[in-house]
């Protein structure tokens, strides 16, 4: 069941009549799924690509060879070449990429820890990146992104 933030958030997009797509990392698909879950759903969501390994970044987002060894794929210019390049092949209003830190094993540092989360979102008028710091275990931390993802989605739309 989807929260009342994404609920909200579909809500907000069905009555601008925006369409919604997403390219997710750390969130493996789950964002997508969550607003997939919101009545009438159907008429926003084209749909979206999980793209976990470095190889479909490159390969099919073709992020730059050397970007994600330079940068890593979590990390804010990845996110947004995943949002930009994704947003060029499958048509949207709204077109958001997710990647992150949930678990150890990653790219964490100490001033990238886990809980570490990149957002870019493709507007018809704008682009946003945002990163976040959120606690928890890997389920609380993609499920207060994807809270989070909806609030900046919101906010847009009642500008």
């Amino acid at each position: 069941m989807a929260s009342k933030k994404v609920t909200a958030c579909c809500k907000a997009l069905i009555e601008k009549k925006w369409t919604i797509t997403f390219v997710e990392s750390a969130s493996a698909g789950k964002m997508n799924y969550e607003f997939s879950a919101v009545f009438d759903s159907g008429k926003i969501l084209i749909g979206g690509m999980v793209c976990y390994h470095t190889s479909m970044k490159e390969d099919l987002l073709h992020i730059p060879p050397g970007t994600i060894e330079k940068h890593t794929a979590e990390s804010a210019i990845v996110t947004k070449l995943m949002a930009q390049n994704f947003h060029l092949h499958v048509k949207s209003d709204v077109c958001v990429a997710l990647t992150g830190l949930t678990t150890p094993g990653g790219s964490e540092s100490e001033t990238k820890p886990v809980g570490t989360i990149f957002v870019h979102i493709v507007f018809p008028e704008k682009e946003i990146a945002i990163r976040f710091l959120f606690n928890g275990t890997a389920e609380e931390i993609i499920d207060q992104a994807i809270d989070a993802v909806a609030d900046l989605i919101l906010e847009e739309i009642k500008k």
